[in-house]
């Protein structure tokens, strides 16, 4: 018999963007469901095991006061449960890893902890319950109206039914989007569709980002090298023909020039992390792979707590290019994905055993694969990165235009009426299944529209992450940590406001008055929607 539940919120995902979605209502007052397929939340940061992306000014403003709850609730958890040495301890910005990527670079299930402990006190309240690992299969739909959700237990196939008046797809994909019939794009937009610049002439449906399966590794005494891969001799020859060698290798294209160039690999450099500065407007800091995405540098930590930094692999070469995940079969996309596993067991492999070292040998055996830190016994990371979702076709869409500082200058980008809340970062378009180099393009601090968070047709369904109403092109700046979480965190704050005060979304985002009271809301609850105005006075 399938069991079937209710509640004032669905939340269908537990990334960063569903988690802020769920707290937003809950603090409102509303009782939430949070589903998850995996066993964490946290999404991109956690299952996914990337530390965060975020900009220059992430420690002063240009983040919302729950995601900067989140930041100072990972420090304090390692200042309470670590041994860190004194100096670390006393690091106001502490970042455990001291990743040249981000300010804050730590390890997945610190972030899980502090993720599970936000929520905690709203299940003992019963206001939440979290449902997991379920993924959505169907949607009962009457009109423009999302009415129940169909939901499937990973492991064993139970079925349970969830309605509620209001849906947040907070999913990796935007998986509740064809499900329930709302118009959606996907891949490579068309310039005569969007105008933008680094648009193609027709439109790439099937051209998305490269998905990656990420993988944490140390570096100790011993050999500790692998079987080799069963399809190790396909991806050693492998070479895209943009990239200037083979993908197993350190020479890669530059994001931002496209220029042939050779990153560094030295495990265990005897760094001092407090004098990492991790602000890629100076430093995009991929120079040295190891330090790049650390997550654990060891001398944060008292002598012999950590017999080796841990570093975090999610590189140019782990990028898997040879075919989409979206609207293709099950099986299709299940092969993907295990080729995409299948190229970091790879990556893995060809570290330990034929990558060139600095005093003229190959390999290093030392390396060791940290899936105790990703939360599985494989060794990678518990779920893909994913980089790029359907996307809702909106009431406002995003473009390049209203982002690239071609346009803009050094200024801000294009200011709405509508904002509900604000982001920052290049547009970081990685390689993709189209057989595209990256694109990277300078960006301004933007605004987040109201309106791209609206379906044009549906009612009361939200996207909760990446599926907002982006492009191909600007969701490359919009898929990032703190903005998936500000887009979760309005889209649950908007469907409690309309229940609470007996509105719709759409009313909401048309009508100057309303907006305004909406955005006073926004504004009580610590999310800012400008940026802010610097100048003396």
């Amino acid at each position: 018999m399938t069991k079937e539940f209710s509640a004032d919120l669905l939340v269908v995902g537990g990334g960063l963007g569903g988690v802020a979605a769920a707290l937003a209502a809950l603090r409102s007052g509303r009782t939430v469901i949070l589903t998850e397929e995996f066993d964490w939340l946290g999404g991109q940061l956690t299952s996914q095991a990337v530390p965060p992306d975020e900009h220059s000014w992430v420690e002063q403003f240009g983040v919302t006061r729950s995601y900067r709850q989140l930041r100072n609730g990972i420090r304090q958890f390692y200042r309470d449960h670590y041994p860190l040495t004194a100096a670390s301890r006393a690091w106001g910005d502490l970042n455990p890893g001291a990743g040249h990527v981000s300010r804050l670079c730590a390890e997945p299930r610190v972030g899980v902890a502090v993720l599970d402990a936000m929520l905690m006190p709203f299940i003992g309240g019963g206001q939440l319950r979290i449902m997991k690992p379920y993924r959505p299969i169907a949607a009962e739909v009457e009109g423009d109206m999302v009415r129940a959700i169909t939901l499937v237990h990973r492991d064993n196939g139970d079925q349970i039914v969830i309605s509620a008046p209001y849906v947040v797809d907070a999913t990796e994909l935007g998986d509740l989007l064809p499900l329930t019939g709302t118009e959606y794009a996907k891949g490579f937009e068309a310039q005569s569709d969007t105008g933008e610049p680094s648009a193609p002439a027709e439109a790439q449906p099937d051209n998305v980002q490269a998905v990656s399966v990420c993988f944490a590794i140390d570096h100790v005494d011993g050999n500790h090298v692998i079987d080799k891969p069963a399809n190790y001799d396909f991806w050693r020859q492998y070479q895209p023909d943009f990239w200037g060698g083979p993908l197993l290798g350190f020479k890669a294209p530059h994001p931002r020039t496209l220029e042939i160039t050779e990153r560094s690999f030295t495990p265990n450099p005897d760094d001092d992390p407090l004098l990492v500065d991790a602000d890629q407007r100076r430093n995009a800091g991929d120079s040295n792979l190891w330090t790049f995405r650390r997550i654990a540098a060891r001398r944060n930590f008292v002598p012999g707590a950590y017999g080796s930094d841990i570093c975090l692999v999610n590189w140019p070469m782990i990028d898997y290019m040879l075919g989409s995940i979206i609207d293709v079969s099950e099986a299709e996309k299940a092969a993907h994905l295990k080729s995409a596993a299948d190229l970091s067991y790879s990556v893995f492999y060809w570290l330990q055993t034929e990558a060139p070292r600095l005093d003229g040998g190959q390999g290093f055996p030392g390396l060791r694969l940290r899936g105790d830190i990703t939360g599985t016994e494989h060794g990678l990371a518990m779920a893909p990165y994913i980089r790029e979702s359907r996307r809702i076709l909106p009431v406002t869409r995003i473009v390049e235009q209203d982002v690239s500082m071609t346009v803009h200058g050094n200024a801000l980008s294009r200011q709405y009426r509508d904002s509900v809340g604000v982001g920052m970062y290049r547009i970081d378009l990685h390689p993709s299944t189209g057989g595209d180099n990256y694109v990277d393009v300078e960006s301004a601090p933007f605004e987040i529209p109201l309106g791209a968070l609206l379906p044009q047709r549906v009612k009361n369904l939200l996207p909760g992450g990446k599926n907002l109403g982006t492009t191909h092109i600007t969701n490359g700046c919009y898929r990032l940590h703190p903005v998936e979480w500000n887009v979760g965190e309005a889209a649950g704050l908007l469907a409690a406001h309309c229940l609470n005060n007996g509105l719709s979304p759409h009313q909401v985002q048309a009508d100057d008055n309303l907006l305004t009271q909406f955005q006073a809301r926004l504004h009580a609850e610590g999310i800012e929607i400008r940026w802010p105005d610097v100048r003396g006075y």
